[in-house]
């Protein structure tokens, strides 16, 4: 499996659970635009997913999720630079969110940013990640 299908999987399973913390504090209106995005995003709609996800992380600036997801969005999109700093934004406001570092590992490794991949990859094997440990042994 490669590392962008380990990802994504990985935060598939995020988006299928959501997260309940956030959800039980959000404004109604940013939680409906956050399940607009995660519906736009499951069916390829990645410039609709992130205009959802905006609109959610408008109304609550602290959403770590929405950050992550809409970094998801936009590493799909192309845009690995910008899904970098949303994966950042979920990491500053949730350290312990595993696919955060994950993922911007991938975004990383994507601007050729190796030693930032290989620091991120670290961490999520740190979280107990084992296909993360791989990598740092073979790129790192």
């Amino acid at each position: 499996m490669s590392r962008r299908t380990t990802a994504i999987a990985a935060a598939l399973s995020v988006l299928a659970l959501g997260s309940p913390l956030v959800i039980a504090n959000a404004n109604p209106l940013a939680t409906q635009y956050f399940n607009q995005g995660v519906e736009k995003y499951e069916v390829g709609n990645y410039q609709g997913a992130i205009a959802d996800w905006n609109k959610a992380i408008e109304i609550n600036p602290q959403d770590a999720l929405a950050y992550y997801n809409r970094g998801l969005a936009k590493y799909d999109s192309g845009d690995h630079q910008g899904a970098i700093v949303d994966y950042n934004k979920a990491i500053e406001i949730n350290s312990q969110n595993t696919n955060s570092y994950l993922n911007r590992g991938i975004a990383r490794e994507m601007v050729n940013d190796l030693k930032g991949a290989c620091d991120d990859w670290r961490k999520a094997a740190d979280f107990g990640l084992k296909q993360p440990a791989e990598w740092v042994k073979k790129q790192c």
